[in-house]
């Protein structure tokens, strides 16, 4: 099992904002000042009275950052400058893989030559300077060039414009178009696709010593015909999947109610996945999520369920936090603090962040490119502070480490450095200094010392076919005086798998109520334990002729 770091440890890069492109410069090149001494976590640097907290830059592979083992070295000492104790570094930005060892191929941008495992040199450097690695994957960009990936088995060339049938993992928007420009996106609908996206998340933290795992654009793309919902999810086996679930023919409208639940559901599904399956390979990895923050927060546009994340991007992060199946949500409130409507909006997300954890952690994660440093430590400063209800963010990350203020986006690398230079100075010296001395990152009560456990298993037939939407109950066999009535309840996906997280330690009557036309084995009793993951596997159905 990894080992709980304890010396201060610590995100995004080229991320989709409407009308706010990150433009993709090169960063600073490596420096030859000293790094700063890596300090303990009960170092006599900590402030006093000051708790843990997440401080981190997004490094993206777009730009210069880990292409060289003296970039990465650069980007340590930058990090350790703004007294950062995480690092959430982008390993793969489209199905490609900033490493070796990965069901993704290796990435064809001009990194430095095998055996150079990139992946492995920032968990190397990290380490020595206390530092956390959270790999970041870009879980449904599929590919953003007219020219095809080198490697035949990336995705885009096995499952791409050229695949036919089930074999075409695209999304597709109801008017039929599948890219927008050169960009390409895998539908979170698509039993297929979904399977290949949990073996590569969950193949990184075999083979890598990783602290977490930070997904991007866990979520449907932006390039909606209209504003206000979504008309991506398309694809013809997720349209087949739905009609199957809900008995209906038509092709629904962008704005059905039952299809919109229907695609959101498939998002959140392969986040609980993922989540199930960290704890399967090692349950102190932390799961983070970007989370978008379009337009107003949700005090102002009537609810959560009435954001731009929930029904523009079909995103629902808020609820992930409620049902405990990510870890930490980053958010990424890019918002111009110069302009009062954006400063208005950066101040309303903050807000919605702070008070909405339900005891997970959410770290603020405001744009540097977009702002002069003094408008950044500004926002450092609200999104640290507390709020009217005295609740406080579990961190800062800013977003990116290439280009650190709006001074000199598309400047030269020497101009940059000496931007982010500035930035560290603003933000960690002086007596309003928002990330003054060295502090640890939280720690996740809820991993390391779990009080609950959590249950998983597979629906098929005797064949090995999956089922589709068979619903799943978990009955506690004994009730205690404290418990609730309610019985959990779970649906299979497009592979047959089902999942609840958190549930109370003990013994669970595990009902399946079998599908139409089948026979088969019904019930099974598991026992939960604090931390584990218990299986029900219903593998034996037989079809009724």
């Amino acid at each position: 099992m990894r080992r709980i770091v304890l010396v201060p440890l610590s995100v995004l890069g080229l991320l989709t904002v409407p009308l706010f492109a990150s433009p993709a410069g090169a960063a600073g090149a490596p420096g030859a000042s000293a790094l700063p001494t890596p300090l303990a976590a009960d170092s006599e640097h900590h402030p006093v009275g000051v708790p843990d907290q997440w401080r981190s830059y997004w490094v993206d592979a777009f730009n210069e950052g880990i292409q060289s083992p003296a970039r990465v070295s650069r980007v340590i000492e930058d990090a350790l400058a703004v007294n950062a104790n995480a690092l959430i570094v982008q390993i793969s930005r489209r199905w490609d893989c900033f490493c070796d060892r990965s069901l993704y191929p290796r990435t064809d941008a001009a990194i430095d030559p095998a055996p150079y495992d990139p992946l492995d040199e920032v968990i190397r450097q990290a380490r020595e300077a206390g530092l956390e690695v959270h790999a970041w994957v870009n879980v449904n960009t599929l590919w953003n060039s007219a020219t095809p990936p080198r490697s035949p088995e990336h995705a885009f060339n096995r499952h791409g414009p050229t695949a036919e049938g089930a074999d075409r993992w695209l999304n597709r928007r109801a008017d039929g178009t599948e890219m927008i420009g050169a960009n390409s996106y895998i539908d979170p609908g698509h039993p297929a696709a979904v399977d290949h996206i949990v073996e590569a998340v969950r193949g990184l933290v075999r083979e890598y010593d990783v602290d977490g795992i930070n997904l991007d654009y866990i979520r449907h793309p932006d390039g909606s015909a209209a504003t206000g919902r979504s008309d991506w999810g398309y694809n013809e086996v997720s349209l087949a999947r739905f009609r199957a679930a809900t008995g209906r023919v038509d092709t629904p409208h962008p704005a059905d109610a039952e299809w919109t639940s229907w695609r959101r559901d498939q998002v959140t599904g392969l986040v609980r996945r993922l989540y199930l399956g960290l704890w399967e390979e090692d349950p102190t990895v932390r799961l983070s999520v970007n989370a978008v923050t379009y337009g107003h927060g949700p005090g102002v546009t009537g609810g959560w369920e009435s954001s731009r994340p929930y029904t523009e991007v079909l995103q629902d992060w808020a609820g992930w936090l409620e049902e405990g199946i990510v870890d930490t949500v980053v958010a990424m409130n890019y918002k111009r603090q110069w302009m009062p409507d954006q400063a208005a909006m950066f101040a309303e997300w903050s807000e919605f962040l702070a008070d909405h954890q339900s005891g997970r952690q959410a770290v603020n994660g405001p744009a540097l490119y977009l702002n002069p440093i003094a408008e950044s430590v500004e926002q450092a400063r609200i999104a640290l502070a507390p709020t009217a209800a005295g609740n406080t963010i579990a961190g800062w990350s800013g977003y990116s480490y290439a280009n650190p203020s709006s001074a000199h986006v598309d400047g030269s690398p020497a101009d940059r450095a000496a931007e982010r230079d500035a930035l560290a100075r603003a933000l960690t010296t002086g007596p309003r200094a928002p990330l003054a001395g060295r502090v640890g990152v939280p720690g996740m009560e809820w991993r390391e010392r779990p009080t609950d456990g959590h249950l998983a298993g597979t629906v098929s037939l005797r064949d090995g076919t999956p089922v589709d939407g068979a619903r799943v109950t978990a009955r506690p066999l004994l009730q205690g005086s404290g418990g609730s009535d309610a019985v959990p309840v779970a649906r299979t996906d497009g592979s047959g798998r089902f999942g609840l997280a958190h549930l109370p330690v003990g013994r669970y009557l595990v009902t399946l109520e079998p599908p139409a036309g089948t026979s088969g084995p019904r019930t099974a009793v598991v026992r939960v334990t604090a931390g584990g993951v218990a299986a029900a596997d219903f593998t034996r159905l037989t079809p009724r002729h």
